[in-house]
């Protein structure tokens, strides 16, 4: 008799963390854990491939070394975040790993200005592969950073939203941090990466008008 009911139980049980929503909250905070280790995979890819890049420009501009230790400097403090799941329940930490990595996108995109002045180098099989890698990465972490934004949303709403509210609440589903909107377009930008060695074409000139012939008396 004591099995049937125990199994009873199970069941209601079951029903009724479906019908508050608790299903729902796990599956969505699993979806925006997902979306965060692809994050923070894209964003290590990009990290790997910064001291090959440094090492290959420092070879041709070693005169440039604001630039390379700028990047450099910029990767120490985008790698020296612990990457932890917590991360991603704190705002303050969230908004530290968020700055450190727009301070390194930013430094690689001033590290690949300053290569247009190199053509040698542009023109280098080893710097043209790691660009190529580096500006598809970049794509990546767009990709990764959108899917991100998304799953939070949707997470963030349905623990905002009654009456799940509730059961949010009695079980610790706390709103997580999301990137923020502030010059999200230009983080999530890749690097504009040109091998464009020919000089520019001068643009053509107004034509200017004839002045008017003189009047005769």
């Amino acid at each position: 008799m004591r099995k049937p009911i125990a199994v009873l139980c199970v069941v209601l049980a079951g029903f009724s963390l479906s019908g508050c929503g608790y299903n729902k909250l796990q599956n969505q905070d699993e979806s925006v854990k997902a979306a965060w280790s692809e994050v923070v995979n894209q964003y290590q890819r990009r990290a790997d491939l910064v001291p090959n890049l440094v090492n290959t420009v420092k070879g041709f501009a070693a005169q440039e070394e604001r630039v390379l230790v700028g990047v450099t400097e910029a990767r120490a403090r985008a790698t020296s975040i612990q990457l932890t799941p917590e991360l991603i329940n704190d705002p303050v930490a969230f908004q530290k790993f968020q700055d450190s990595q727009a301070q390194l996108g930013s430094a690689l995109k001033t590290l690949l200005a300053t290569v247009e002045a190199y053509p040698d180098l542009k023109s280098n099989a080893s710097f043209r592969d790691l660009a190529a890698q580096l500006e598809g990465t970049e794509n990546r972490i767009a990709v990764a950073r959108n899917r991100y934004i998304d799953a939070v949303r949707q997470y963030n709403v349905t623990v905002r939203e009654f009456p799940t509210n509730l059961t949010a609440g009695w079980f610790d589903f706390e709103v997580k941090p999301n990137f923020t909107v502030e010059n999200e377009a230009a983080i999530s930008t890749a690097p504009s990466v040109s091998f464009d060695t020919s000089t520019p074409a001068q643009p053509a000139q107004p034509e200017q008008p004839e002045a008017p012939a003189p009047a005769t008396n």
